[in-house]
């Protein structure tokens, strides 16, 4: 079976396209906010009701992609973030915008969800790795792409409402000319996304993604800050987040195809550790541009290591669930990571952002280490 089949290629197609309009709305929306001179805590409870849609989304995404299957729920889904990207342009104000990104934010979630869980069930453990590592650099390049576009078009609502809009509609017509078929043979058992979570097999892997949570979350929200309170300008902060971003996308092939081949624990051992060194190396600032294209390269490839590797401990009638508590997991920690960093950040120093991370991948890797030599490889089961 081909690792890039003709369903996965146009699923990513479509995910290029959305990713665009995601990333360019999620910049732009704080900034349209405090042009018309909201106070910050209303811009934030307006960010913060887009994380609540992604939950909700999280936890209703199982249940339409059982009734609906992979292709009628991706054309829904997308429908839902148009209409929440839509809705932006009627008026703008604080409890409209609450409720038009709380209705995007479900959309977003189940679009995620639907690819995860699609290319989880396209995909077997020997070629998982290279799976998602395709999905997370397709995400990552459309991240940096839409930042770009930010840069270079006119931001006034009205003029981008109309494209943004239309970018997410775009995205469903590569999904109209093929159909995902990989959950049509599978038992359609029931599997609440809860029971997942305590799913002691998996457990490793939901971790990962809680990690990933906040090594991420941490990384996005208060990386510019620290740069910032460094004196670095915001052109220099600007191009030492593109390089941070940019490592990560040049990690997830390596990365997953050395997953697929040596085996997913022992891949997340050496990502967690290396993040550990690079850490260390932020908090000396003595390679300022090294340290952190290592800790980009190595924080921005957990999430899909530690999705493949709790995936392979269920059965396929189960993926679609453990899909929802994965992203589910990763949801809460960008939520806590960055409200506890920045918190230690403000009371003690800047540094405690490193040291923060460094100790919940050191609290990980201890979880890693604990489990050597108990399961085997994938490729051994493959």
């Amino acid at each position: 079976m081909r690792t890039y089949s003709r369903p996965v290629q146009l699923l990513l197609c479509g995910l290029l396209l959305l990713t665009l309009a995601i990333a360019v709305l999620n910049t732009l929306v704080p900034l349209w906010l405090a042009h018309e001179q909201l106070p910050v805590w209303q811009v934030g409870i307006v960010s913060s009701s887009y994380f609540s849609g992604n939950l909700l989304g999280t936890v209703l995404a199982g249940w339409l992609i059982k009734r609906l299957g992979f292709n009628r729920s991706y054309y829904l889904a997308a429908i839902i973030f148009a209409i929440g990207s839509a809705g932006l342009g009627l008026t703008v104000g604080f409890w409209s915008w609450s409720v038009w990104r709380f209705i995007a934010g479900i959309g977003c979630a189940l679009l995620w969800v639907v690819v995860e869980s699609a290319l989880m069930c396209s995909g077997t453990s020997a070629n998982r790795g290279r799976l998602l590592a395709a999905y997370m650099m397709v995400y990552y390049v459309g991240t940096v792409i839409g930042q770009l576009l930010v840069s270079k078009v006119d931001t006034a609502l009205i003029s981008v409402l109309p494209w943004a809009v239309a970018l997410v509609m775009s995205g469903i017509l590569p999904l109209l000319f093929t159909r995902i078929t990989a959950m049509e043979n599978i038992n359609h058992q029931a599997t609440p996304v809860f029971s997942m979570l305590r799913l002691r097999q998996a457990r490793l892997g939901v971790n990962g993604c809680v990690i990933s949570g906040v090594v991420l979350g941490s990384l996005y929200g208060l990386m510019p800050l620290w740069l910032n309170h460094q004196n670095y300008t915001d052109a220099q902060t600007g191009f030492w987040m593109a390089l941070m971003v940019s490592a990560g996308i040049v990690g997830q092939w390596p990365v997953g195809r050395l997953a697929d081949r040596y085996g997913r624990l022992l891949v997340l051992r050496v990502q967690v550790f290396i993040v550990i060194i690079a850490c260390v190396a932020m908090l000396s600032q003595a390679a300022l541009a090294p340290a952190l294209f290592i800790l980009g390269a190595a924080g921005f490839t957990l999430y899909p290591v530690a999705m493949a590797w709790a995936c392979e401990r269920v059965g396929p009638h189960q993926l679609v669930s453990m899909n929802q508590a994965l992203l589910l997991s990763y949801t809460v920690g960008s939520l806590l990571g960055p409200a506890l960093t920045a918190t230690l950040m403000q009371r003690y120093s800047d540094s405690l952002l490193f040291i923060t991370i460094g100790s919940v991948a050191f609290i990980y890797l201890l979880m890693l280490l604990r489990k050597a030599g108990e399961h085997p490889t994938p490729v051994a089961h493959a």
